[in-house]
């Protein structure tokens, strides 16, 4: 009489564990849907896999969580969207020279783990969030050649200030003033905001 009642515990932790390995894969795919692909570069990105590790241009680790999502220069076009700051292992965003247009999400500032992210060359607009200064671990920020507007969060700088950030490119933008920021370990730091573009 037991084992009907094994049989549907170990059904339920299957199904747990399933959905806890998918949500990486989830937020992906709701991703692809959101977006146009005329070259078919997400042709592998099959919401049916239990996760993304084999799609192409997605890099996982050995616990086959994703730590890169390789888009550039894909020919993609659509916006970013919210359940990107799902994907909580990234390390590497590489989305630049697409048509990714509408704003930065603020959810992108809970992608703890981030080293880069790599937004140049597309066509993102409005402000840029104030939750990217929760990025400790970033170290190049390319948000150069986009239509954002505002002006740069001190919370951006204060990774600077600490020795994080390496890199800031922001160039070619609609930002507002000009800021010449360095950091205490000596590294040479890209973050001039020129003029608003013409």
């Amino acid at each position: 009489m037991g084992s009907p009642s094994l049989l549907f515990l170990f059904l339920a932790v299957l199904a747990f564990v399933t959905v806890d390995c998918s949500y990486e894969g989830d937020a992906l795919y709701a991703w692809k849907i959101k977006l146009e692909d005329p070259n078919n570069v997400l042709k592998s990105w099959d919401s049916s896999l239990a996760n993304p590790c084999t799609w192409s241009h997605v890099t996982c680790n050995s616990n086959n969580n994703v730590t890169r999502v390789d888009l550039g220069n894909a020919g993609l076009s659509g916006p970013l969207i919210p359940d990107i700051g799902n994907l909580t292992f990234l390390q590497y965003f590489e989305v630049f020279e697409n048509k990714i247009n509408g704003s930065i999400p603020s959810e992108i500032g809970k992608l703890l783990k981030l080293v880069s992210l790599d937004l140049k060359y597309n066509h993102l607009s409005g402000f840029i969030p104030e939750s990217l200064g929760n990025l400790t671990s970033l170290r190049f920020m390319r948000l150069n050649h986009n239509n954002l507007t505002g002006t740069v969060p001190k919370e951006i700088f204060q990774l600077i200030g600490s020795g994080n950030l390496w890199t800031l490119d922001l160039s070619d933008n609609d930002l507002n003033g000009t800021v010449r920021a360095t950091n205490s370990t000596g590294f040479a730091i890209t973050t001039v905001i020129q003029d608003p573009k013409a």
